[in-house]
């Protein structure tokens, strides 16, 4: 008797663990109700103790729109320069007027940023635009240092050597503003840095109050390549004489890669210059852009 009632009780524990597990699977009614949960109301179900079904993304059309691609990504690892563009955008005009009084009273986000340039020196992974707008954005930041840290100054040129002198790092190495422009800027083969690097003075070309990007570089160069060559305070341009800047002639090896001057300058000048112009050139003002 006993052995019987022993048989019966385990074939009723089987019975009762199989119903058990049948029941804990959902059917296809149960799952037509089940909550596909979004953001709204995922914290309204875990309230009510629901456990929720969270729909997967299935392919990548169904991430939003506004999550970052993967070269956007790389990209903001390498270099941030948004500290920079409101520098400029707060201190330096439209006309390219300095208000240096105004980087020294902000000088702990000013040294931020500098101290930003020199732990992220490029590498070979770098695209050219990627380059180009670190290494302007190095020359113009450190300039505006070199101007700041002896300031009250009438011009750059009252700084004992201020274009050979090591002032600061990049990445493990000093260095100064000659270097940056002669041996890495111009070996780029981009004539149109001339027009993005800013020397502190009135003859330079206008320092530009937006920061350098990798995807806004040549759009503003060239911008800026044009109100240079057009602007009547540095270059006076008729048909057959124009009058240059000195930039012109201090790196007119620069501009003759691909032709003359004149043929450089007839890319961006309003006025069609005769290839036989006369040329001569202005005096250098090199007092303070302020």
């Amino acid at each position: 008797m006993i052995m019987i009632i022993e048989h019966i009780t385990k074939s009723l524990i089987i019975l009762a663990l199989s119903v058990s597990c049948c029941s804990s699977k959902p059917t296809s009614e149960n799952k037509t109700t089940e909550t596909i949960l979004t953001h709204n109301n995922l914290k309204k179900k875990q309230q009510e103790n629901v456990i929720p079904v969270i729909k997967p993304i299935n392919s990548q059309e169904e991430l939003p729109n506004s999550l970052p691609t993967k070269k956007n990504i790389e990209y903001s690892l390498k270099i941030d320069h948004s500290i920079w563009d409101n520098l400029l955008s707060k201190y330096v005009s439209n006309k390219g007027e300095v208000n240096y009084k105004g980087f020294i009273k902000d000088k702990k986000l000013f040294k931020e940023y500098l101290a930003h340039l020199s732990e992220n020196e490029p590498t070979d992974n770098w695209t050219k635009e990627e380059r180009l707008a670190y290494w302007m954005n190095v020359y113009n930041a450190f300039t505006i240092k070199l101007i700041t840290d002896n300031y009250p100054v009438n011009s750059i040129k009252d700084i004992k050597d201020p274009w050979d002198k090591r002032f600061f790092k990049i990445g493990s190495k000093w260095r100064n503003l000659n270097e940056i422009e002669h041996k890495i800027l111009r070996k780029m083969n981009d004539p149109r840095i001339h027009f993005g690097i800013n020397c502190a003075s009135f003859s330079c070309p206008t320092l530009h109050n937006r920061a350098f990007t990798a995807t806004n570089v040549n759009i503003i160069l060239d911008s800026l390549a044009s109100a240079f060559i057009n602007n009547p305070n540095h270059n006076t341009i008729a048909k057959s004489n124009v009058k240059l800047s000195k930039i012109f002639k201090w790196f007119s090896k620069d501009f003759k890669t691909n032709g003359s001057i004149i043929d450089y300058l007839n890319k961006y000048s309003s006025t069609v210059i005769d290839s036989n112009a006369k040329i001569t050139y202005k005096e250098y003002n090199w007092s303070l852009n302020e």
